[in-house]
């Protein structure tokens, strides 16, 4: 079972979440996961709010640790249904995911996203494809090819 740094090692190839939105990865377990990200001006709207694409962005990236940071098939987000609940009212914003039902090639979580000061910012539920990974091709094969 890998560790917490392994899983973080691992995500840091997701760029967009890590080095652009500054997500963190705080706890993973087998179906559950805490990340966080600071509220930075570029996550900002004109309301002077965190962005609704911001929240997603934490929360999409909460899932993907809850649901792959221990398993050896990959589950992506299929449907979101995200309800926001009330602007931030702190610094930071936190997720929390934890998965409902993991089926064979369906999962369903949940993601909250709260602030440090216990602001509920945002519910998720979060419908996951799983499949199992992808064998890797000999280097002599070229895909479409026989």
């Amino acid at each position: 079972m890998p560790d917490l740094d392994q899983i973080r090692a691992r995500f840091a190839a997701d760029h967009f979440a890590t080095e652009a939105a500054g997500v963190s990865i705080d706890q993973a377990q087998p179906g559950r996961a805490v990340c966080s990200m600071p509220i930075r001006p570029i996550h900002l709207n004109a309301n002077q709010a965190p962005m609704g694409g911001a929240i997603f962005t934490l929360a999409d990236f909460a899932f993907a640790i809850a649901a792959n940071g221990h398993s050896d098939r990959i589950s992506v987000t299929q449907q979101v249904s995200v309800t926001f609940l009330s602007p931030a009212k702190g610094t930071r914003l936190i997720a929390q995911a934890a998965c409902l039902k993991a089926g064979k090639t369906t999962c369903l979580y949940q993601v909250d996203v709260t602030d440090e000061l216990g602001t509920q910012v945002a519910h998720f539920t979060v419908n996951g494809y799983t499949i199992s990974p992808k064998s890797p091709q000999p280097k002599d094969s070229v895909p479409g090819k026989i």
